[in-house]
């Protein structure tokens, strides 16, 4: 799995597995690689994906790429909207790679969203406030998002900034997959083409 930054390079692949490993007959590998933020993983998506996937000895089912929706300025400029930018930048990072089993998906805005779907896993002075957010977290758009809006509740609880590697590690940890895949449409999508993906190759 190809990612952006060192939160989801250190969190997403256990929190993953947590979701397929009860339903496969043999647990998967997931490994992530991480890249220097969204334009350096496009930019060397297309070389990097083929050389995982053709490379001898490597039991590679598939790469997945992984970007927040919020935050690249990739998208063409009439597509305004998160699901016109999903589905346009899905369909062209794709092409841009140009192999069967190269996928991209994008985390609607950002990974933290899929954190808002169980309140119930970040410290009590914050849960309050991110109740109403929790049901549907992937509405939390670009005018706040995600990040953004835990760091304003950071710094007003307890006047430090949220830090997305030490908490973000923290909290995924206490992520309950299966709650926040039926909050978040975005992430579903990518579990399910996963363990799609793993049952093929036999797992």
């Amino acid at each position: 799995m190809f990612v952006e930054g060192h939160t989801e390079h250190r969190a997403l692949a256990e929190f993953l597995k947590r979701w397929l490993d009860p339903q496969l007959s043999r647990p998967v590998g997931v490994a992530t690689v991480r890249f220097d933020g969204w334009a350096q993983l496009v930019r060397d998506s297309p070389v990097k994906a083929k050389l995982y996937l053709q490379a001898p000895k490597q039991d590679v089912i598939a790469v997945i790429a992984l970007i927040d929706l919020y935050g690249p300025t990739l998208y063409s400029a009439d597509k305004t909207d998160a699901a016109e930018r999903y589905v346009w930048a899905k369909q062209h990072l794709e092409s841009n790679v140009g192999h069967p089993k190269f996928l991209q998906f994008f985390a609607v805005h950002e990974t933290e969203a899929w954190l808002l779907s169980q309140p119930s896993i970040f410290p009590v002075e914050v849960r309050g406030s991110l109740a109403a957010k929790a049901k549907q977290p992937e509405t939390v758009n670009f005018d706040e998002p995600p990040a953004t809006l835990l760091d304003r509740l950071y710094m007003s609880k307890f006047k430090r900034h949220y830090r997305k590697t030490e908490d973000g590690r923290d909290l995924f940890g206490k992520l309950d997959p299966q709650v926040a895949s039926e909050k978040c449409p975005s992430l579903k999508a990518l579990l399910d083409e996963m363990l799609r993906l793993a049952r093929e190759a036999g797992l």
